[in-house]
């Protein structure tokens, strides 16, 4: 693990306690919680850096999934043939991540981050309502979610990943018509197999920084477990704000760190 200091370490796990609970909530954690790193370890190389955020994220997202499942209805049949082509893409987009640098990085994270900002202003009902669409899914929409949210999202999260869970999420409910809760609950199983294909390819390369990982992963399961409670409960009106705020704020540190 990197030399860093106790304040460093202390922001970084604030920073994925944070993410846990938006990814659980709204989706979007990574756009967080990958930053954060960035912005926390500046000299350690993106592959370590990318790797290091898929493990912890894998653990808030399994455990944002195990409680959607206990009390959402999800289409688990569904979510593992998507997953399955989720976790193939993502090993495919970690493969191609290893000779990414930080500088070509941080420019792409900001244009993602200010995309997925510009969706949530100009859709302000996302994520605070269900709005249940009764039409079957037929096996052209089934296969379509497959390949192209599977496969296509999965390759993104492996390559990138920030606002995996979001793009999920939108693409679920666009493509198969599923009511918000369930589209969030069903996204929770695939973004898992996407964490995992690409946490085994970041591993297989030795570009995961275990030791830290496990510190912010502790923190990263509560975030999303109480996050996938209050989702359920409560809605994420105010977590919409929030998600906004970060979104900028990071856009902002991204850009004075990039060209200053």
């Amino acid at each position: 693990m990197p030399d860093i200091s106790l304040t460093t370490l202390v922001l970084l796990c604030v920073a994925a306690l944070v993410a846990g609970w938006i990814d659980a909530v709204v989706g979007g954690g990574g756009l967080l919680l990958l930053p954060a790193l960035l912005l926390g370890l500046p000299q350690v190389p993106a592959a370590q850096i990318l790797g290091t955020n898929k493990a912890v994220a894998i653990v808030g997202t399994s455990g944002a999934a195990v409680t959607y499942v206990r009390k959402a209805p999800v289409h688990v049949k569904t979510a593992v043939r998507i997953g399955l082509a989720a976790l193939a893409g993502s090993m495919g987009g970690a493969f191609f991540a290893a000779g990414i640098s930080s500088d070509v990085l941080r420019p792409v994270i900001m244009v993602v981050l200010l995309g997925v900002a510009a969706f949530v202003m100009l859709h302000p009902s996302f994520g605070t309502r269900a709005e249940a669409d009764r039409v079957p899914a037929t096996r052209a929409r089934i296969v379509a979610a497959i390949v192209l949210v599977g496969g296509g999202i999965g390759f993104y999260d492996g390559l990138f990943g920030p606002g995996t869970g979001t793009f999920l999420v939108l693409a679920l409910t666009a493509v198969l018509h599923l009511d918000l809760v369930t589209a969030s609950a069903t996204a929770k199983i695939v973004n898992v197999c996407t964490n995992a294909g690409a946490l085994a390819m970041f591993a297989y390369q030795g570009s995961v920084l275990w030791q830290l990982a496990a510190v912010m992963a502790v923190f990263n399961l509560a975030g999303g477990m109480i996050g996938a409670r209050m989702a359920l409960s409560r809605g994420s009106e105010f977590v919409r704000g929030v998600l906004l705020f970060v979104v900028f704020s990071l856009v902002a540190k991204l850009a004075f760190d990039q060209w200053s």
